[in-house]
């Protein structure tokens, strides 16, 4: 099989001074919505991500916690990140759903991970993936469910 281009890049990355501020940086640009969060990839590997965001303004509500959507900009983000890294550069995919579980106020520096199953895709088919974002006490803030559909990318 075919190595992940994403994992391939964080790989890179990792020699680098910095290399996984780099790698978030090249994420945020290449994936600009993703990017106003200003996601900080923390592991990546075939199956697995971690990713935290910094609790800031830009990112809060009203009530002075984590806003909503960028909760599950974050757990999208992960799950993306963790499913990607472990299939080849002949799969595509697009979040077809997403859910979450609001199960406490977020605040402060949040943690998303992921870990999925990265299975080999012969045809279409639908992958639902589950990212936990905890506090920095460790506490679950929230759940996401990312409903992916993947599929070999067609022949040039």
């Amino acid at each position: 099989m075919q190595s992940s281009p994403i994992l391939a890049q964080w790989n890179r990355f990792q020699k680098l001074p910095a290399g996984a501020w780099l790698f978030s940086r090249a994420i945020s640009f290449t994936v600009p919505y993703s990017g106003s969060i200003r996601p900080q990839v923390k592991d990546l590997g075939p199956g697995y991500a971690a990713v935290e965001m910094a609790d800031r303004r830009r990112v809060r509500n009203h009530l002075q916690s984590v806003h909503a959507i960028a909760l599950i900009n974050l757990g999208e983000l992960v799950s993306g990140l963790a499913m990607f890294a472990g299939l080849p550069p002949t799969v595509r995919g697009i979040v077809v759903g997403l859910s979450i579980e609001y199960l406490k106020k977020a605040r402060g520096t949040l943690r998303a991970e992921c870990r999925c199953p990265c299975p080999e895709v012969q045809e279409t088919e639908e992958h639902q993936v589950i990212s936990v974002i905890s506090d920095s006490a460790g506490d679950e803030v929230a759940r996401v469910t990312a409903r992916w559909l993947l599929e070999p990318k067609k022949a040039s």
